[in-house]
């Protein structure tokens, strides 16, 4: 039986794709939203492979009415969105004042609006009904940006306020609607292929880099049990919590490491035609140039998927815990108070 149906904006490649795959295999419907039509439809014969429903829209999320429709129909098409999951993304690598200011509001209206749209669009649905999810793909980078992405982390900044904003009011008015954020670290995907570019050298994610399907798990994990707050990997746990405690480090640090940690001098391929005002025909998977020096598991993110039993051992331990103490504090007792009048005699 279906688990419901789930719509993935940005869903045609990179972190989107592997979450689509994810969901059908869980057992979710999925509508991939995205504009490239090779792409969605692609991602779409991946999710009936598994069983499940698809469909397939061509779609760009900064046009809010488009939005609206593609919504309309998911919900002609497959039923009630249970689930919303807002992923698209653009970029340019370049430093702030270098970066065509065109290209700056594009990123920001795919990157920040597109999530605007995408929340707007569940929620209509969502909240006459009183149930349903919304999860924002985050990322580290909405809580530590570093160089050559102002307009990405600023994003993801503003996507952290704006969803916050939205669950207190979700809370306020007593709707059983959740609103989910779970940020990333850096991602194998296409990204760094199809980003506009002003770097010498081919960009790529800060490492440590994190196969796809990392995220795309987690985010599943997040849909079976909602929470509204989830950091993915060890990476971005240090970097939040090391921005958060020690700014000023973080500062000097990225601005030492980050501009050679974007760029990988020993990929001399040349790049896909930039994304950022229109879809790069083709059908371009989930995974981009990295996999040799990706890491497709970590503890943390085995932790997120399984914190139910990861709570029932911790319960364990700490019971044996205390009966070991206990167990130990009773022998030291006994030694030095003997339980019966026999033994206090024989002692003299």
């Amino acid at each position: 039986m279906a688990r419901g149906v789930a719509v993935v904006t940005g869903g045609s490649a990179g972190l989107g794709r592997a979450i689509v795959r994810e969901l059908a295999v869980r057992g979710w419907d999925v509508a991939v939203l995205a504009r490239g039509q090779d792409g969605v439809d692609a991602a779409a014969a991946d999710v009936q492979n598994t069983g499940s429903r698809s469909l397939a829209v061509s779609v760009d999320v900064t046009d809010r009415e488009a939005l609206e429709n593609a919504a309309t129909r998911v919900e002609d098409e497959l039923g009630p969105i249970d689930l919303w999951v807002n992923n698209a993304m653009s970029g340019v690598f370049a430093e702030f004042m270098d970066t065509d200011p065109a290209d700056f509001e594009r990123a920001t209206a795919v990157d920040y609006f597109g999530f605007v749209n995408g929340t707007r669009a569940a929620l209509a649905r969502m909240i006459p009904r009183d149930r349903g999810h919304v999860i924002q793909v985050g990322s580290g980078l909405a809580h530590r940006g570093i160089p050559l992405q102002a307009a990405y982390c600023g994003a993801k900044h503003a996507i952290q306020g704006f969803t916050e904003s939205v669950r207190t009011e979700l809370m306020h008015e007593g709707h059983h609607v959740h609103i989910s954020q779970v940020d990333m670290p850096a991602l194998n995907t296409r990204q760094f292929d199809w980003v506009k570019s002003e770097l010498p050298q081919h960009p790529q994610p800060l490492p440590p880099i994190f196969e796809p399907e990392v995220g795309a798990r987690a985010v599943a994990d997040v849909a079976d049990r909602p929470r509204p707050r989830t950091w993915v990997g060890e990476s971005t746990v240090i970097a939040i919590m090391g921005n958060r405690l020690w700014g000023s480090f973080w500062d000097w640090y990225v601005s030492k490491t980050a501009y050679a940690g974007q760029q990988a001098p020993d990929i001399t391929a040349p790049m896909l035609p930039p994304n950022l005002y229109e879809p790069v025909p083709g059908d371009h998977g989930a995974h981009g140039d990295f996999d040799g020096r990706s890491l497709a598991w970590t503890p943390q993110t085995w932790a997120i998927g399984h914190r139910r039993t990861l709570a029932m051992g911790t319960a364990a331990a700490g019971v044996a815990a205390v009966v070991w103490v206990a167990g130990v504090a009773g022998a030291l007792s006994r030694r030095r108070h003997p339980r019966s009048l026999r033994e206090r005699i024989l002692r003299r």
